[in-house]
């Protein structure tokens, strides 16, 4: 059976986000008085929420307290700084426009915070997507299945009419618990040897090899 829909990750898969995070994190570090970090350190510690990026982040042995305030001026900070050097990777336009053209619904689900994800999809996808959903209290994150059964809950539909697409091996566990087809993108966060340990199956190195995985799928 054709797919019916297509469930994106974000960060690393339709944007490339990790300069805004690498800056937003050092910002919070920083105002803190704490060591700042590589930009492939934080690469290596996105995916997994904006909490467990801090407890990478922060010196070992750092107080939960100045965790949490570290945090927090990370959460605002970012939300003023999120599109500043953020840009969708190439051909991602056009593989949302083959894909709706051919009458698949799209829809976003993400580790990170839901008011950014909300913030960025109305301005740089505006209308794109039929259902979004980012971190929340009170919904367990990925790789729990629970985002995407929300958003499957939404649009009227099981597993097994959708194909999940992202970029780590957070994204790999998330489809797997989800018992859903995955496509894993290899211009992300992570590597090929990454995401071949992960369990990743079916990759692709561009958008157009996307949209011929999922378009020709019967």
């Amino acid at each position: 059976m054709p797919y019916q829909a297509v469930v994106f990750d974000l960060d690393g898969t339709l944007l490339y986000t990790l300069e805004d995070l690498y800056l937003a994190t050092n910002h919070a570090l920083e105002a803190m008085g704490l060591p700042a970090r590589s930009r492939e350190e934080v690469r290596s510690y996105v995916g997994n929420g904006y909490r467990q990026l801090f407890r990478l982040a922060v010196p070992q042995g750092t107080s939960d307290e100045v965790q949490e305030q570290a945090l927090a001026i990370f959460n605002s900070y970012y939300l003023e700084h999120d599109e500043d050097h953020t840009a969708p990777y190439p051909g991602i336009r056009e593989l949302l426009s083959r894909l709706a053209a051919e009458g698949l619904a799209m829809a976003v689900v993400s580790n990170k915070g839901d008011a950014a994800v909300r913030d960025l999809m109305d301005s740089v996808f505006p209308g794109a997507f039929a259902a979004v959903a980012g971190e929340r209290e009170g919904v367990r994150r990925k790789p729990a299945p629970d985002t995407v059964h929300a958003v499957l809950h939404q649009l009227g539909l099981t597993p097994a009419d959708i194909v999940y697409v992202g970029d780590s091996e957070v994204d790999v566990a998330t489809a797997a618990n989800v018992g859903c087809d995955c496509i894993a993108v290899t211009w992300g966060y992570r590597s090929v040897a990454q995401l071949r340990e992960a369990g990743a199956t079916t990759l692709a190195d561009d958008c157009d090899e996307v949209a011929d995985l999922i378009l020709h799928k019967h």
